[in-house]
């Protein structure tokens, strides 16, 4: 039985205040509550449960992610996306429900971050460190909003009551971020409180992340570099395809890999991943409860997935042919698979694991130097090799990438990149990287022959937000399109 942050506390430490905890998560802000570190701790743990929840983290958010990618597409209510129009009205509506969790979540942090320094039998380090935690996620979490919507209302533990509050400046939501995660940086302990609670490693490595967005690649690839040289994580080695599930398995607690995942288990109710449902075919065997099979790719007329090497151990890992009327080469991604369960996927979803931190410093080191280096170039083979079933740290002439391959500063951040999609692939993360570099357009146009929206680019700020906040204007402040 697989147990960490979300499931141990979210039994000791939610049950009687659970339905305050849903319905009004203001409730536990009380004098009696964040006077001691376990009173903290059930507040930090509230910040997590509306992220996990199937319309956000746990499921749709990385679905839709992923049917935006070039080798990606949607079924059913999904199916609107293929046309790279924007969103028609029953997304609208999801990706609704996904900025109101965001918001429960960042007011759930911001709770404990206004309560905690009044806690009377706290001291000042578990302060700092709580702090730091909960500042952490706010900031993750501003993070996804930004670039989803660019610029959005800043609620901080001050004004976190307000309704009205202005959209702030894509400019603005990054200081508030950077601000954010350069204190967790400084007061996150070593290793997280639990498994899967934040480091200040994981800190170091979703600020490499926003330096990139933000094109500050000397910021970005120092701190890559600081978790690198720590030693303090390692790739799961790979010899045959199967052995990938030691990475992504439902029954794996924690790997070398492991930087910042979001946890999930089978039990107790309602603690399970619930993508692969979304993910797979009734009765494939990769998820017996059932699935929806939502997104899907094709093997022969996808450019992405006809041209991936089938000798990268990737590729069978990833994908299994399943036809529903669709042709023969409809293929489904198994990356996130369950094959035991009766209830509930036990898979975590990896938002930053050590193959993307040596990745986004490849990418980084070669940008700082104008070119691909010998060092960005290793980093990027022990991913490959890895890839092979080869030792990530041998080099292997057989699968290494020459540096005469990639003479220019373009070729190998395109290399990379593509590398990425390959590992990072059923991960929502592609896409993402696609609308940073400013090629999504140009990608789609290439693999899949149509001409992208401008609106496409970025989600609407949804009606619920100015229906109340009257310091948002319907249609000015709205994103283009909509």
């Amino acid at each position: 039985m697989k147990y960490s942050i979300l499931v141990i506390l979210s039994v000791l430490l939610f049950t009687s205040c659970a339905k305050l905890l849903d319905e009004k998560p203001q409730s536990i802000a009380a004098e009696q509550f964040y006077n001691n570190a376990a009173e903290v701790q059930a507040g930090l743990n509230a910040i997590y449960t509306p992220i996990r929840a199937g319309g956000t983290m746990g499921a749709l958010y990385q679905v839709q992610q992923e049917i935006y990618t070039e080798y990606m597409y949607g079924r059913g209510s999904h199916a609107p996306l293929n046309d790279y129009a924007g969103l028609d009205n029953t997304n609208i509506t999801r990706i609704a429900g996904m900025w109101a969790a965001f918001y429960e979540a960042i007011r759930n942090a911001n709770i404990v971050i206004q309560k905690t320094p009044a806690g009377k039998n706290l001291s000042e380090e578990d302060k700092n460190k709580f702090l730091a935690e909960a500042r952490f996620m706010r900031a993750l979490l501003y993070f996804h909003l930004v670039r989803n919507w660019a610029g959005v209302p800043i609620r901080k533990e001050h004004n976190m009551d307000s309704l009205n509050v202005p959209r702030s400046s894509r400019e603005a939501v990054y200081q508030l971020i950077t601000e954010d995660l350069l204190f967790a940086e400084a007061h996150l302990p070593d290793a997280g409180r639990l498994v899967g609670a934040p480091s200040k490693w994981a800190a170091k490595t979703v600020l490499t992340d926003v330096y990139m967005n933000v094109n500050d690649y000397q910021k970005a690839r120092d701190k890559a570099l600081e978790v690198i040289q720590s030693g303090k994580f390692s790739l799961v080695n790979v010899m045959v395809s199967a052995d990938f599930d030691k990475l992504f398995g439902p029954d794996i607690i924690t790997t070398p890999e492991e930087i910042f995942y979001l946890k999930f288990s089978r039990q107790p109710s309602g603690q399970g991943f619930q993508y692969p449902m979304y993910a797979h075919y009734p009765g494939a065997g990769y998820y017996p409860p059932g699935g929806y099979y939502t997104l899907y790719s094709d093997a022969v007329n996808n450019t992405f997935a006809k041209n991936w090497d089938k000798n990268d151990l990737r590729y069978d890992y990833n994908w299994y042919v399943q036809t529903f009327g669709l042709g023969p080469g409809t293929i489904l991604n198994k990356k996130f698979s369950d094959r035991t369960t009766t209830t509930a996927a036990g898979n975590d979803y990896p938002m930053y694991r050590y193959a993307d931190l040596l990745l986004f410093y490849a990418e980084c080191d070669s940008r700082v130097n104008n070119g691909p280096t010998t060092d960005a170039l290793e980093k990027l083979n022990m991913i490959h090799r890895r890839a092979y079933g080869k030792n990530p740290m041998v080099a292997d002439a057989a699968v290494d990438f020459k540096m005469a391959d990639y003479g220019s500063l373009q070729a190998f951040v395109d290399r990379v990149v593509q590398e990425r999609a390959y590992e990072d692939c059923g991960e929502g993360k592609h896409w993402l990287d696609l609308k940073r570099l400013g090629i999504a357009k140009s990608v789609i146009k290439a693999m899949k022959g149509i001409t992208m929206a401008d609106r496409h680019l970025l989600w609407p700020i949804p009606t619920t937000e100015y229906n109340y906040n009257k310091a948002i204007d319907p249609i000015k402040d709205q994103n283009p399109g909509y």
